[in-house]
């Protein structure tokens, strides 16, 4: 079978990249992390223009309704860009739960809103999807959430969470209900915006459709989205310390005419282009195939956050000093791949799904 990009996708990102060019270049990405800017409102909005928020929302809220594969080519040019935007859980997470678990009130309420950019969802499915502590997590009764969730994505901005509690069902929380404390979190990246949510009597609308499926689409796109922004990520550094080696000069010879340097460039390009095909076939199997795409997910996260990693310290090498400075803001990218490494589930975790899934562990 072959496999390719059409026309329209390829306009996609060649569109993307340009805005995100323009708009978000690594002074903007500086200044949004070290202000401690949970989103930066200039690049989401001409993101919005672009219709990004939309992406996987069908027409009739006023999205796209485009496929998961379009969702994946747009988390990597972000990732690309370190793009301090809220992505991931505003544009595929939350919409999925809804479209996915959500009544047809809850839907006709809040996908326009997801859609036009106007609301920032953040979700908190880490707990049950990650493995929490037996006491750990929320609860749920008498349409009350209580207890905390930890590790809640794109969280800075939000006015909508949707929430996983301890039995798997999902709720849908307004960012300013009575008794919702939110506490952000501070991680290596500070292009992302994670939080903790402390819930005391909260008022939740629970999802009612089949909340099982919703949250492993969740999980399984966002993993999805996870790996497509670490390739991004990852290509950029590539680029860069190729870049750098052109132009770097020791001995007086540029250190890409060093075969040392040349074999570390050539080293991570062939380790992380396999990666690619990988993600676009998990996004493709997530709307063609959903049997294979639990799987393909596991595989796509685990293989390219551990080539992730590879790259991420090659390409600080090849920059020698320089690579480990402000300056030259690499350090941006290299915790991007860090934090994509761990968040719903580190490749460890997520391996073993996938050996459970084929039947070669217990569960």
């Amino acid at each position: 079978m072959e496999f390719g990009l059409s026309e329209d996708q390829r306009m996609l990102q060649d569109s993307l990249n340009g805005t995100l060019e323009r708009v978000c270049p690594l002074e903007r990405v500086r200044k949004a992390a070290e202000g401690g800017e949970a989103m930066a409102d200039d690049v989401w909005t001409a993101l919005t223009e672009l219709g990004v928020p939309g992406m996987i929302v069908p027409e009739a809220q006023g999205g796209l309704g485009l496929a998961l594969l379009d969702a994946a080519l747009v988390s990597e040019m972000l990732g690309r860009h370190v793009a301090p935007v809220p992505f991931i859980a505003t544009a595929v997470m939350a919409p999925l739960a809804l479209m996915r678990a959500g009544s047809m009130a809850q839907q006709e309420e809040w996908l326009p809103k997801l859609a036009s950019g106007e609301v920032v969802a953040s979700v908190a499915i880490a707990e049950k999807v990650s493995g929490a502590r037996e006491d750990a997590g929320v609860t749920a009764s008498d349409g009350k959430l209580n207890g905390k969730a930890w590790f809640a994505m794109d969280f800075g901005e939000a006015g909508l969470f949707i929430v996983a509690d301890r039995d798997g069902g999902l709720h849908l929380v307004k960012g300013d209900a009575k008794g919702l404390a939110r506490v952000g979190l501070t991680s290596i990246d500070l292009t992302r915006s994670l939080g903790e949510l402390q819930f005391d009597d909260v008022e939740a609308e629970p999802l009612s459709g089949d909340t099982a499926g919703a949250l492993n689409a969740m999980r399984d796109a966002g993993r999805i989205m996870l790996a497509a922004d670490t390739l991004g990520t990852g290509w950029m550094m590539i680029d860069k310390a190729v870049a750098y080696a052109k132009e770097r000069k020791q001995f007086g010879r540029v250190i890409g005419s060093f075969q040392a340097v040349k074999h570390m460039c050539a080293e991570m390009a062939a380790e992380l282009e396999p990666c690619r095909s990988l993600v676009w076939y998990a996004a493709h199997a997530f709307d063609e195939m959903p049997e294979e795409a639990p799987l393909m997910a596991a595989h796509a996260k685990s293989l390219t956050s551990d080539v992730g990693r590879f790259v991420a310290r090659t390409a600080t090498e090849v920059h020698g000093g320089m690579g480990f400075t402000d300056l030259l803001g690499l350090h941006y990218w290299f915790k991007r791949i860090g934090l994509n490494r761990q968040l719903l589930g580190a490749p460890e975790r997520v391996r073993r799904e996938a050996a459970v899934m084929q039947g070669w562990a217990a569960d």
